[in-house]
C-alpha cells in the first residue's frame, strides 16, 4: 500500500511538496498528517481557479486524497466532491485519510479504465494532478472529462510536459514512459 512519497521522486512530496507548491497553509496545517505523506502532486490545480461554495468537484487520480480534501474544504458542505484512481490501494488510503479529516462524505470511486463513472454535465470542476500524462488513452480521456463537466464547466490541472525530444533509447522504453 502507498504510504510514503518520501524519496521516490525527483521533487519535493508530502507536506514539503505542498508548500512548494503553493497550497494555502491553513489546509496544509489542518490537513492530517496521513493526508501529506502520501502527497506528490506535480503542481497546484487550486492556483488555476477557484472553487466557490457548493461547487461539484472531480478529482481524476485522486491518489492519497489531499487535492480531495482540499476541494471539500473550499466547496463546503453545501458542494459535492468525488474522485476516482485507477489503484484500489490508492482508493482505500484516500478514504481512510479522509475520515481521519473529518470529511468521509467525499466519494471516492476505484476505476479500471478512462471511463469516468459518472453522468454527463455532472461537474463545475475536474481537477486532476500529475495523472493524465499517464493516461495511454488521452483523447478518450480528455472526451471524457468534457462528457462530464457542465456547460461551462472548467478543467483545472497540473501534469508534466515534455519539453524536449527524448533518445531512442528512452522513447522506446516502457519503463521510462510508466516515471
Amino acid at each position: 500500500m502507498a504510504i510514503s512519497s518520501e524519496g521516490k521522486f525527483a521533487y519535493p512530496t508530502g507536506r514539503a511538496g505542498a508548500e512548494a507548491l503553493g497550497y494555502d497553509p491553513v489546509f496544509i496545517n489542518e490537513a492530517s498528517p496521513s493526508l501529506l505523506q502520501s502527497f506528490c502532486g506535480v503542481g497546484n490545480p487550486f492556483s488555476l481557479g477557484e472553487i466557490q461554495p457548493g461547487n461539484t468537484v472531480l478529482d481524476i487520480g485522486s491518489g492519497a486524497g489531499f487535492d480531495l480534501y482540499v476541494a471539500g474544504r473550499l466547496a463546503g458542505k453545501t458542494g459535492r466532491i468525488c474522485g476516482i484512481d485507477l489503484t484500489r490501494e490508492m482508493v482505500e488510503r484516500a478514504r481512510k485519510n479522509l475520515a481521519e479529516s473529518g470529511m468521509s462524505d467525499i466519494e471516492v470511486s476505484h476505476i479500471s479504465s478512462e471511463k469516468i463513472p459518472f453522468n454527463a454535465n455532472t461537474f463545475d470542476i475536474v481537477i486532476s494532478n500529475g495523472v493524465i500524462n499517464l493516461s495511454p488513452c488521452k483523447q478518450e480521456l480528455f472526451e471524457e472529462i468534457f462528457r462530464v463537466l457542465k456547460n461551462g464547466g472548467k478543467l483545472q490541472f497540473a501534469d508534466v510536459v515534455l519539453e524536449k525530444e527524448l533518445p531512442d533509447k528512452l522513447s522506446n522504453s516502457p519503463e521510462a514512459w510508466s516515471q
